[in-house]
């Protein structure tokens, strides 16, 4: 593990980097906007478990495979692009609530909870350039010689996910925050709605148009 300075600059890098908007940001606001901040926090559930893959799969050393052949990024770059547009397309299509109910009117079933967390651990877990991250990301910070240099990557890993956390909350908590106090009902939240999932779309395509990683 790094020292306390290294490990307080890495929180810190970490933070600001879960604070800057992206694919998973907008699938948590999105559901907290719509369905109130328990499918938020589900969401960014999703999310964190969807990391925590990744995490995995790199301390074990099958994310470097994916790094350094152009096909297994390849296909799964695909795979995670088709999975995007499909989600961005559902956003687009789906017909939201009544116009006459508030935001968080109603807390959403069981069921509709687990296909938040289950697409959001998809979103997540299909997208290699989360792989990618961790990769570049995480070994800056284990020091050269280190004893067990797989477990350290998976300790901060692990840190980072918690960390990421917490500032996933956030976005949940503030979003249906807003939506509480602003007074947004459903017609206006399906225009957000249909704006998320133009974002969506666009991660699709930009990941779609993504080079593999040079060796």
């Amino acid at each position: 593990m790094p020292d306390t300075p290294a490990l307080l600059a890495f929180i810190a890098a970490g933070l600001l980097l879960n604070l800057t908007p992206g694919p998973d940001v907008f699938y948590i606001v999105n559901h907290a906007l719509r369905s109130g901040v328990r499918a938020g926090l589900v969401a960014a559930l999703g999310i964190t478990a969807g990391c925590c893959v990744h995490i995995a799969a790199a301390a074990i050393g099958v994310s470097a495979l994916v790094a350094a052949s152009a096909t297994a990024f390849t296909v799964l770059k695909w795979v995670g692009a088709a999975y995007l547009v499909y989600v961005g397309a559902t956003m687009l299509l789906s017909r939201g609530k009544p116009a006459s109910l508030p935001v968080a009117a109603a807390a959403p079933a069981t069921a509709s909870l687990w296909a938040v967390f289950s697409r959001g651990f998809l979103t997540n877990t299909l997208n290699p350039k989360v792989a990618l991250f961790f990769l570049a990301f995480v070994p800056q910070f284990i020091p050269h010689g280190a004893p067990h240099p797989s477990l350290s990557f998976l300790l901060l890993g692990l840190l980072f996910n918690f960390n990421g956390m917490w500032v996933n909350f956030g976005w949940a908590g503030a979003a249906a925050w807003m939506a509480r106090r602003v007074g947004l009902v459903a017609r206006g939240v399906r225009w957000l709605e249909r704006v998320a999932g133009a974002i969506f779309i666009g991660f699709g395509i930009q990941l779609a148009l993504a080079d593999a990683p040079r060796h």
